[in-house]
């Protein structure tokens, strides 16, 4: 098994992929500011939740005696490719600040999703750096 093949590995690149859509469309969203008609949009924010169940096999907790409680996770992991990510979709965001042309770009923010999301990737490429430190310590390679 190699390091990138380990699931938090490959939820950081995820994050990281998506993060990079959505600086493209906040991009687009900045470049027709001044178009009529146009609708600010955003991405679908990926489902967290369904990228762990994704990740590995679904956990059961076992009554190994009489007096446990056993409570089965169902319905986790089914339905969906390993691969394939949740979220990303772009959405058309109308805003109630729509200029009498029809946009409703709000450069204020758009600038402020752009620095929001600049902090995020900063934030995931920071986590996967100190995760590979940790590994490479595990294995006795600082």
């Amino acid at each position: 098994m190699a390091i990138g093949d380990l699931p938090i590995f490959e939820m950081m690149k995820q994050r990281m992929q998506w993060l990079t859509a959505r600086q493209q469309v906040l991009a687009q969203n900045v470049a027709n500011a001044d178009t009529p008609g146009y609708t600010a949009r955003d991405l679908k924010q990926l489902d967290f939740g369904a990228m762990v169940e994704r990740s590995g096999p679904a956990l059961r907790a076992v009554a190994t005696q009489a007096g446990h409680i056993g409570s089965p996770v169902t319905g986790r992991g089914q339905g969906m490719h390993p691969g394939q990510a949740t979220g990303g979709e772009v959405i058309k965001k109308p805003d109630f600040e729509t200029s009498p042309t029809g946009n409703s770009v709000v450069l204020e923010d758009q600038m402020i999703k752009v620095a929001q999301n600049q902090m995020d990737y900063q934030t995931v490429t920071g986590l996967y750096s100190k995760s590979l430190g940790l590994i490479k310590i595990a294995l006795g390679r600082s």
